[in-house]
């Protein structure tokens, strides 16, 4: 199989490049990838410099997938912070094969993830990509989907999702840059969704539905859950993490309130935003569950000891600290924006 391909290059550097994918040219030979660049060149250019036109190679790097019930394929993200090494590999993915298309949820922490995710679904069916759905602002789980400009497919996410990165997207891209490496952030842009969905949303795949819900704010403002029917596997995006602590970016009596009201869902089984990459269901709420009522337990008793925040946070759910991977990274900041919502009940 050959696929079409673009090396870019950092604008501020004099050698720093990465092959780039186009998708959508994939042919069993290179005459056939090149007769169809020919005729419909690419609308969108990842970010960077390209150092020439588009040209056609064999298959590249391709994302692991595992087949968790028929037609509904998961990539389970490493439980590490973004780096140099994992290359921002470190959130869950998924994509769901109906009769006529398909639809991808989340797209990694960069475009070249992207690229790799549609390699794994075009190794899996030639069905084309009708949605790529994004289950909220965090820059792990969105910073892929420019890959997928190109395709047709249309992107999917809460109401609130294109202001959230609107704020937050130069802050996002410095950062994961820094943390990956310029080299592997190349090409990765933000894109705003087109399809935005304010309560629940249901999408045929052809004899998939799938259903679409956002909740209040949890664990972000943008949170939204993906429930595959067929199968009865929930797709719960950072409302749910397995081993990787819980990270509190939204509220935290309101991220509770909806682990409650989640409980309720027709799903027998999970993939959480991080960890598993499969969990019962709702047992699979349990730890972080855990986790959040502890976060509150401790944080009201030193608001009511009178401790100041920066003594507190050392202490607030210290008692978690053996449950969890990256509770170092994570806790202390849990503590603080826990502490800054209950303090002015």
């Amino acid at each position: 199989m050959f696929e079409a391909i673009l090396t870019i290059c950092l604008l501020s550097s004099g050698g720093e490049c990465r092959d780039a994918l186009q998708p959508g040219y994939e042919a069993v030979t290179r005459l056939a990838c090149e007769t169809a660049l020919a005729a419909h060149p690419p609308a969108h250019l990842p970010a960077g410099h390209a150092t020439a036109e588009p040209a056609c190679q064999p298959v590249g790097e391709v994302l692991s997938f595992d087949e968790l019930a028929p037609g509904l394929f998961a990539h389970r993200g490493q439980i590490a912070e973004p780096n140099a090494d994992n290359r921002g590999d470190v959130s869950n993915i998924g994509f769901i094969i109906g009769d006529t298309s398909v639809a991808i949820i989340d797209t990694g922490s960069a475009r070249w993830m992207g690229e790799a995710i549609w390699r794994a679904v075009r190794a899996e069916t030639d069905l084309p990509v009708s949605h790529v759905i994004l289950t909220h602002m965090h820059p792990d789980h969105v910073f892929g989907a420019s890959a997928f400009e190109d395709t047709g497919a249309e992107f999917v996410g809460h109401a609130a999702l294109n202001r959230a990165l609107a704020d937050r997207q130069e802050s996002y891209r410095a950062s994961l840059a820094d943390l990956i490496g310029p080299v592997a952030f190349l090409g990765t842009d933000i894109v705003a969704t087109d399809i935005p969905v304010d309560d629940t949303l249901q999408i045929d795949l052809g004899d998939r539905p799938i259903t679409l819900r956002v909740w209040p704010t949890g664990h972000t403002g943008t949170d939204l859950t993906v429930l595959d029917e067929k199968a009865g596997i929930l797709f719960t995006g950072d409302l749910i993490f397995h081993q990787h602590l819980p990270a509190l970016d939204g509220s935290l009596r309101g991220w509770l309130a909806v682990l409650d009201e989640m409980a309720s869902l027709p799903a027998t089984q999970i993939v959480p935003g991080h960890g598993g990459p499969i969990l019962d269901w709702p047992t699979g709420r349990d730890d972080v569950a855990r986790y959040l009522k502890v976060l509150e337990r401790d944080t009201r008793a030193a608001i009511d000891r009178g401790q100041r925040l920066g003594d507190a946070v050392n202490e607030i759910a210290a008692s978690e600290a053996s449950h969890w991977h990256l509770f170092d990274a994570f806790n202390a900041r849990n503590a603080t924006v826990a502490f800054t919502e209950l303090e002015w009940e």
